[in-house]
Protein backbone atom coordinates (compact mmCIF):
# COMPACT_ATOMS: atom_id res chain seq x y z
CA UNK A 1 0.00 0.00 0.00
CA UNK A 2 0.91 3.48 -0.77
CA UNK A 3 -0.13 6.72 1.12
CA UNK A 4 0.15 9.82 1.04
CA UNK A 5 2.29 11.79 3.86
CA UNK A 6 1.09 15.69 5.21
CA UNK A 7 4.76 15.73 6.56
CA UNK A 8 6.78 14.61 3.70
CA UNK A 9 4.58 15.92 1.15
CA UNK A 10 4.46 12.77 -1.26
CA UNK A 11 3.05 9.19 -1.35
CA UNK A 12 5.13 6.94 0.21
CA UNK A 13 5.51 3.01 0.69
CA UNK A 14 2.79 2.10 3.91
CA UNK A 15 5.97 0.18 5.88
CA UNK A 16 3.93 -1.40 9.01
CA UNK A 17 4.44 -4.05 11.22
CA UNK A 18 1.69 -6.66 11.88
CA UNK A 19 0.20 -4.32 14.35
CA UNK A 20 -0.67 -0.60 12.81
CA UNK A 21 -1.19 1.68 15.42
CA UNK A 22 -3.83 4.73 14.19
CA UNK A 23 -5.04 7.65 15.82
CA UNK A 24 -7.92 10.00 14.19
CA UNK A 25 -8.71 13.41 16.04
CA UNK A 26 -12.32 12.71 17.37
CA UNK A 27 -15.41 15.22 18.21
CA UNK A 28 -15.48 17.82 20.32
CA UNK A 29 -19.18 16.91 21.75
CA UNK A 30 -21.28 19.65 21.30
CA UNK A 31 -23.17 18.90 18.27
CA UNK A 32 -24.56 15.98 15.96
CA UNK A 33 -22.05 14.80 13.63
CA UNK A 34 -21.92 15.89 9.93
CA UNK A 35 -20.44 14.83 6.83
CA UNK A 36 -17.55 16.46 7.48
CA UNK A 37 -16.98 14.38 10.54
CA UNK A 38 -18.15 10.90 8.84
CA UNK A 39 -15.46 11.39 5.40
CA UNK A 40 -13.03 11.84 8.07
CA UNK A 41 -14.26 8.59 9.83
CA UNK A 42 -15.08 6.61 6.74
CA UNK A 43 -11.67 7.17 5.26
CA UNK A 44 -9.97 5.44 8.43
CA UNK A 45 -12.55 2.64 8.62
CA UNK A 46 -11.57 2.01 4.98
CA UNK A 47 -7.89 2.03 5.39
CA UNK A 48 -8.21 -0.66 8.58
CA UNK A 49 -10.76 -2.96 6.52
CA UNK A 50 -7.73 -2.48 3.76
CA UNK A 51 -4.94 -3.38 6.48
CA UNK A 52 -6.85 -6.32 8.34
CA UNK A 53 -7.45 -7.94 4.75
CA UNK A 54 -3.62 -7.78 4.01
CA UNK A 55 -2.81 -9.68 7.28
CA UNK A 56 -2.64 -6.56 9.35
CA UNK A 57 -4.16 -5.91 13.10
CA UNK A 58 -5.19 -2.33 13.63
CA UNK A 59 -5.34 -0.60 16.60
CA UNK A 60 -7.25 2.39 16.21
CA UNK A 61 -7.87 5.00 18.93
CA UNK A 62 -10.17 8.13 18.13
CA UNK A 63 -10.80 10.42 21.36
CA UNK A 64 -13.27 12.77 22.56
CA UNK A 65 -12.90 15.96 23.44
CA UNK A 66 -14.97 16.68 25.98
CA UNK A 67 -13.28 19.92 28.08
CA UNK A 68 -12.06 22.82 25.89
CA UNK A 69 -13.12 25.75 24.84
CA UNK A 70 -16.46 25.15 22.41
CA UNK A 71 -18.11 22.60 24.96
CA UNK A 72 -17.50 25.08 27.55
CA UNK A 73 -19.08 28.17 25.75
CA UNK A 74 -22.04 25.80 24.05
CA UNK A 75 -22.91 24.22 27.78
CA UNK A 76 -22.03 27.55 29.50
CA UNK A 77 -25.48 28.63 26.24
CA UNK A 78 -27.59 25.77 27.07
CA UNK A 79 -27.64 26.35 30.76
CA UNK A 80 -26.61 22.33 31.08
CA UNK A 81 -23.19 20.68 33.02
CA UNK A 82 -20.71 20.37 30.03
CA UNK A 83 -20.44 16.67 30.69
CA UNK A 84 -23.62 15.87 30.34
CA UNK A 85 -23.86 17.71 26.82
CA UNK A 86 -20.80 15.53 25.89
CA UNK A 87 -22.40 12.45 26.90
CA UNK A 88 -25.75 13.43 24.78
CA UNK A 89 -23.62 14.00 21.97
CA UNK A 90 -21.44 11.05 22.24
CA UNK A 91 -24.25 9.00 22.16
CA UNK A 92 -25.77 10.80 18.97
CA UNK A 93 -22.31 10.65 17.53
CA UNK A 94 -22.05 6.24 18.09
CA UNK A 95 -25.43 6.25 16.73
CA UNK A 96 -25.19 8.18 13.38
CA UNK A 97 -21.25 6.12 13.01
CA UNK A 98 -23.01 2.63 13.42
CA UNK A 99 -25.45 3.84 11.00
CA UNK A 100 -23.16 4.14 8.13
CA UNK A 101 -21.36 0.84 9.21
CA UNK A 102 -17.94 2.34 10.93
CA UNK A 103 -16.54 -0.18 12.98
CA UNK A 104 -15.84 0.13 16.36
CA UNK A 105 -12.65 1.28 16.97
CA UNK A 106 -9.52 0.31 19.64
CA UNK A 107 -10.35 2.56 22.21
CA UNK A 108 -12.55 6.46 22.07
CA UNK A 109 -10.58 7.61 25.06
CA UNK A 110 -12.23 10.78 26.90
CA UNK A 111 -9.74 13.81 27.33
CA UNK A 112 -10.87 14.41 30.97
CA UNK A 113 -9.89 10.57 31.50
CA UNK A 114 -5.78 11.92 30.77
CA UNK A 115 -5.77 14.86 33.76
CA UNK A 116 -2.36 12.71 35.54
CA UNK A 117 -0.46 12.05 32.12
CA UNK A 118 -1.32 15.82 31.14
CA UNK A 119 0.01 16.78 33.95
CA UNK A 120 2.81 14.21 33.50
CA UNK A 121 4.02 15.54 29.77
CA UNK A 122 3.54 18.80 31.49
CA UNK A 123 6.08 18.61 33.51
CA UNK A 124 8.43 17.23 31.10
CA UNK A 125 7.72 19.83 28.89
CA UNK A 126 9.32 22.12 31.51
CA UNK A 127 12.00 20.20 32.95
CA UNK A 128 12.96 19.81 29.04
CA UNK A 129 12.92 23.39 28.70
CA UNK A 130 10.50 23.55 25.82
CA UNK A 131 7.52 25.01 28.26
CA UNK A 132 7.41 28.31 30.54
CA UNK A 133 4.90 29.81 33.13
CA UNK A 134 3.69 32.84 33.11
CA UNK A 135 0.37 34.62 34.06
CA UNK A 136 -0.78 31.64 35.78
CA UNK A 137 -0.67 30.01 33.04
CA UNK A 138 1.95 27.31 31.13
CA UNK A 139 3.17 27.85 27.59
CA UNK A 140 4.68 25.50 24.98
CA UNK A 141 8.06 27.60 23.16
CA UNK A 142 7.88 26.57 20.15
CA UNK A 143 11.57 28.80 19.22
CA UNK A 144 12.86 25.87 21.30
CA UNK A 145 11.56 23.04 19.14
CA UNK A 146 13.69 22.99 15.74
CA UNK A 147 11.29 21.25 13.54
CA UNK A 148 8.17 23.50 14.54
CA UNK A 149 6.25 23.69 11.13
CA UNK A 150 7.58 20.66 9.58
CA UNK A 151 3.95 19.13 9.60
CA UNK A 152 2.45 22.15 7.85
CA UNK A 153 5.18 23.92 5.99
CA UNK A 154 3.37 26.64 6.56
CA UNK A 155 5.22 30.26 6.96
CA UNK A 156 4.69 32.34 9.93
CA UNK A 157 2.26 35.12 8.91
CA UNK A 158 0.17 32.27 7.74
CA UNK A 159 0.58 30.61 11.30
CA UNK A 160 -0.15 33.29 13.07
CA UNK A 161 -3.81 33.97 11.21
CA UNK A 162 -4.89 30.47 11.79
CA UNK A 163 -3.47 30.66 15.33
CA UNK A 164 -6.06 33.41 15.76
CA UNK A 165 -8.74 31.30 13.93
CA UNK A 166 -8.65 28.35 15.89
CA UNK A 167 -8.05 29.51 19.10
CA UNK A 168 -4.62 30.05 19.60
CA UNK A 169 -5.42 33.70 20.85
CA UNK A 170 -1.95 34.82 19.80
CA UNK A 171 -2.27 38.25 21.24
CA UNK A 172 -1.84 36.58 24.85
CA UNK A 173 0.56 39.62 26.54
CA UNK A 174 1.87 36.59 28.52
CA UNK A 175 3.40 34.58 25.55
CA UNK A 176 6.97 35.16 25.09
CA UNK A 177 5.99 34.65 21.49
CA UNK A 178 2.56 34.61 19.68
CA UNK A 179 3.00 31.47 18.19
CA UNK A 180 3.43 29.98 21.64
CA UNK A 181 0.41 27.89 22.61
CA UNK A 182 -1.49 27.01 25.96
CA UNK A 183 -0.70 23.52 28.14
CA UNK A 184 -2.66 24.39 30.72
CA UNK A 185 -4.72 27.50 32.03
CA UNK A 186 -6.58 28.89 34.61
CA UNK A 187 -10.12 28.11 34.14
CA UNK A 188 -13.18 30.53 34.93
CA UNK A 189 -15.49 30.52 37.91
CA UNK A 190 -18.50 28.71 35.81
CA UNK A 191 -15.50 25.81 34.28
CA UNK A 192 -14.23 22.54 35.43
CA UNK A 193 -10.56 22.63 37.13
CA UNK A 194 -8.30 20.61 38.17
CA UNK A 195 -5.51 20.88 40.91
CA UNK A 196 -2.07 21.02 39.86
CA UNK A 197 1.32 22.45 41.13
CA UNK A 198 1.02 25.12 38.93
CA UNK A 199 -2.64 26.11 40.65
CA UNK A 200 -6.08 24.55 40.15
CA UNK A 201 -6.76 24.74 35.82
CA UNK A 202 -7.39 23.20 32.72
CA UNK A 203 -5.39 21.65 29.77
CA UNK A 204 -5.14 22.91 26.89
CA UNK A 205 -6.85 21.30 23.43
CA UNK A 206 -3.51 19.86 22.19
CA UNK A 207 -1.69 18.61 24.80
CA UNK A 208 -4.71 16.35 25.31
CA UNK A 209 -4.33 14.35 22.23
CA UNK A 210 -0.47 14.28 23.09
CA UNK A 211 -1.25 12.57 26.32
CA UNK A 212 -3.95 10.44 24.61
CA UNK A 213 -1.95 8.88 22.08
CA UNK A 214 1.14 8.64 23.91
CA UNK A 215 -0.68 6.27 26.79
CA UNK A 216 -3.13 4.44 24.54
CA UNK A 217 -0.13 3.73 21.86
CA UNK A 218 3.18 4.29 22.84
CA UNK A 219 5.40 6.85 21.99
CA UNK A 220 5.70 6.38 18.03
CA UNK A 221 2.39 5.89 15.86
CA UNK A 222 1.82 4.43 12.56
CA UNK A 223 -0.86 6.51 11.01
CA UNK A 224 -2.25 10.24 12.70
CA UNK A 225 -4.98 12.40 11.26
CA UNK A 226 -8.20 13.70 10.32
CA UNK A 227 -9.57 16.56 8.70
CA UNK A 228 -6.91 19.02 6.68
CA UNK A 229 -8.15 21.73 8.64
CA UNK A 230 -6.57 20.18 12.27
CA UNK A 231 -2.82 20.13 10.16
CA UNK A 232 -1.84 23.56 12.34
CA UNK A 233 -2.31 24.28 14.96
CA UNK A 234 -3.67 21.00 16.12
CA UNK A 235 -1.24 18.58 14.61
CA UNK A 236 1.94 20.97 14.37
CA UNK A 237 1.60 21.88 18.17
CA UNK A 238 1.03 18.11 18.72
CA UNK A 239 4.14 16.43 17.36
CA UNK A 240 6.18 20.02 18.71
CA UNK A 241 5.46 18.73 22.67
CA UNK A 242 5.49 15.25 22.35
CA UNK A 243 8.64 14.79 20.00
CA UNK A 244 10.35 17.31 22.42
CA UNK A 245 9.22 15.47 25.53
CA UNK A 246 9.79 11.45 24.36
CA UNK A 247 12.76 12.32 21.69
CA UNK A 248 11.16 10.52 19.02
CA UNK A 249 9.30 10.52 16.05
CA UNK A 250 5.66 11.18 17.33
CA UNK A 251 4.06 10.44 14.22
CA UNK A 252 5.72 8.10 11.16
CA UNK A 253 2.79 8.59 8.30
CA UNK A 254 0.36 11.80 8.30
CA UNK A 255 -2.76 10.85 6.68
CA UNK A 256 -5.02 14.21 6.79
CA UNK A 257 -8.44 14.41 4.90
CA UNK A 258 -9.98 16.91 2.69
CA UNK A 259 -12.96 19.14 3.82
CA UNK A 260 -16.05 19.09 3.04
CA UNK A 261 -17.56 21.30 1.30
CA UNK A 262 -21.66 23.24 1.03
CA UNK A 263 -22.91 26.46 -0.48
CA UNK A 264 -19.45 27.32 -1.33
CA UNK A 265 -17.95 27.30 1.85
CA UNK A 266 -16.46 24.79 4.50
CA UNK A 267 -18.75 22.16 5.98
CA UNK A 268 -18.88 23.83 9.80
CA UNK A 269 -20.84 24.32 13.31
CA UNK A 270 -19.83 27.81 13.24
CA UNK A 271 -20.85 28.63 10.03
CA UNK A 272 -24.17 25.89 10.34
CA UNK A 273 -23.98 24.65 6.62
CA UNK A 274 -23.99 21.53 7.81
CA UNK A 275 -25.77 17.95 6.38
CA UNK A 276 -26.35 15.70 9.20
CA UNK A 277 -25.67 11.73 9.00
CA UNK A 278 -28.64 11.27 10.81
CA UNK A 279 -30.96 13.33 8.33
CA UNK A 280 -29.24 11.13 5.42
CA UNK A 281 -29.98 7.91 6.95
CA UNK A 282 -33.73 8.60 7.03
CA UNK A 283 -33.53 9.39 3.35
CA UNK A 284 -31.05 6.31 2.31
CA UNK A 285 -29.28 3.18 3.30
CA UNK A 286 -25.92 2.90 5.10
CA UNK A 287 -24.34 1.70 1.93
CA UNK A 288 -25.95 4.65 -0.41
CA UNK A 289 -24.30 7.06 2.42
CA UNK A 290 -20.75 5.29 1.91
CA UNK A 291 -20.59 5.15 -1.36
CA UNK A 292 -21.96 9.36 -1.76
CA UNK A 293 -18.49 9.94 0.54
CA UNK A 294 -16.72 7.12 -0.87
CA UNK A 295 -17.36 8.79 -4.59
CA UNK A 296 -14.51 11.57 -3.48
CA UNK A 297 -10.75 11.11 -3.06
CA UNK A 298 -10.27 11.14 0.63
CA UNK A 299 -7.47 13.48 0.04
CA UNK A 300 -8.89 16.47 -1.59
CA UNK A 301 -11.57 18.79 -0.71
CA UNK A 302 -15.23 18.60 -2.18
CA UNK A 303 -18.67 20.02 -2.22
CA UNK A 304 -21.50 18.03 -0.87
CA UNK A 305 -24.32 18.12 -3.28
CA UNK A 306 -28.22 16.38 -3.66
CA UNK A 307 -26.72 14.20 -6.73
CA UNK A 308 -23.72 12.55 -3.97
CA UNK A 309 -26.47 10.48 -2.19
CA UNK A 310 -28.76 10.25 -5.45
CA UNK A 311 -25.67 8.41 -7.39
CA UNK A 312 -24.85 6.93 -4.10
CA UNK A 313 -28.48 5.20 -3.71
CA UNK A 314 -28.28 4.31 -7.49
CA UNK A 315 -24.83 2.54 -6.96
CA UNK A 316 -26.58 0.24 -4.48
CA UNK A 317 -29.41 -0.34 -6.23
CA UNK A 318 -27.78 -1.43 -9.00
CA UNK A 319 -25.13 -3.70 -7.04
CA UNK A 320 -27.69 -5.77 -5.70
CA UNK A 321 -29.14 -6.09 -8.81
CA UNK A 322 -26.26 -6.96 -10.51
CA UNK A 323 -24.41 -9.31 -8.15
CA UNK A 324 -24.54 -12.86 -8.68
CA UNK A 325 -22.42 -15.80 -8.14
CA UNK A 326 -19.77 -15.67 -10.66
CA UNK A 327 -16.10 -15.74 -9.45
CA UNK A 328 -15.54 -12.02 -8.05
CA UNK A 329 -11.59 -12.90 -7.10
CA UNK A 330 -10.49 -10.68 -10.45
CA UNK A 331 -12.96 -8.02 -9.41
CA UNK A 332 -11.88 -8.03 -5.53
CA UNK A 333 -7.76 -7.60 -7.15
CA UNK A 334 -8.90 -4.35 -8.63
CA UNK A 335 -10.52 -3.40 -5.46
CA UNK A 336 -7.54 -4.07 -3.41
CA UNK A 337 -5.21 -2.55 -6.04
CA UNK A 338 -7.35 1.10 -5.86
CA UNK A 339 -7.19 0.94 -2.32
CA UNK A 340 -3.38 0.34 -2.17
CA UNK A 341 -3.03 3.49 -4.19
CA UNK A 342 -3.16 5.86 -1.85
CA UNK A 343 -6.61 4.84 -0.89
CA UNK A 344 -8.39 5.77 -4.19
CA UNK A 345 -12.18 4.82 -3.59
CA UNK A 346 -13.35 6.25 -6.72
CA UNK A 347 -11.27 4.01 -8.75
CA UNK A 348 -12.45 0.95 -6.38
CA UNK A 349 -16.28 1.74 -6.99
CA UNK A 350 -15.14 2.44 -10.94
CA UNK A 351 -14.24 -1.24 -10.80
CA UNK A 352 -17.30 -2.43 -9.14
CA UNK A 353 -19.29 -0.59 -11.90
CA UNK A 354 -17.52 -1.97 -14.59
CA UNK A 355 -17.81 -5.54 -13.33
CA UNK A 356 -19.33 -7.90 -15.19
CA UNK A 357 -23.41 -8.82 -14.51
CA UNK A 358 -23.46 -11.52 -12.67
CA UNK A 359 -20.33 -11.03 -11.19
CA UNK A 360 -20.18 -11.82 -7.07
CA UNK A 361 -19.73 -8.44 -5.94
CA UNK A 362 -20.00 -9.13 -2.29
CA UNK A 363 -16.41 -9.26 -1.01
CA UNK A 364 -15.06 -6.12 -2.93
CA UNK A 365 -18.13 -3.95 -2.18
CA UNK A 366 -16.79 -5.77 1.77
CA UNK A 367 -13.37 -3.84 1.28
CA UNK A 368 -15.53 -0.47 1.39
CA UNK A 369 -17.78 -1.79 4.12
CA UNK A 370 -20.99 -2.24 1.99
CA UNK A 371 -23.30 -5.09 2.53
CA UNK A 372 -25.65 -6.00 -0.03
Amino acid sequence: MRIYDTKRREVLDLEVGPVVTMYTCGITPYDSAHLGHAAVYLTYDVLQRRLRDAGCETRCVRNVTDVDDDILRKSRELGVHYLDLAAQEIARFDRDMAGIDIMPVYSEPRATSAIPEILSLIGRALEAGVAYEAGGAIYFRVANFADFGAVSHLGRPEMLVLAKENGGNPDDPNKIDPLDFVLWQQSLPDEPAWESRWGPGRPGWHIECSALALRELGESVDIHGGGRDLVFPHHECEAAQSESVTGKTFVRYWVHVGLVGLDGAKMSKSLGNLVFVADLLERADAGAVRLALLGHHYRFDWTWTEDDLAMGSKRLSSYAQRSGRRDGTGLLDDVRAALDDDLNTPAAIAAVDAAPDGTDLGPALGLLGITL
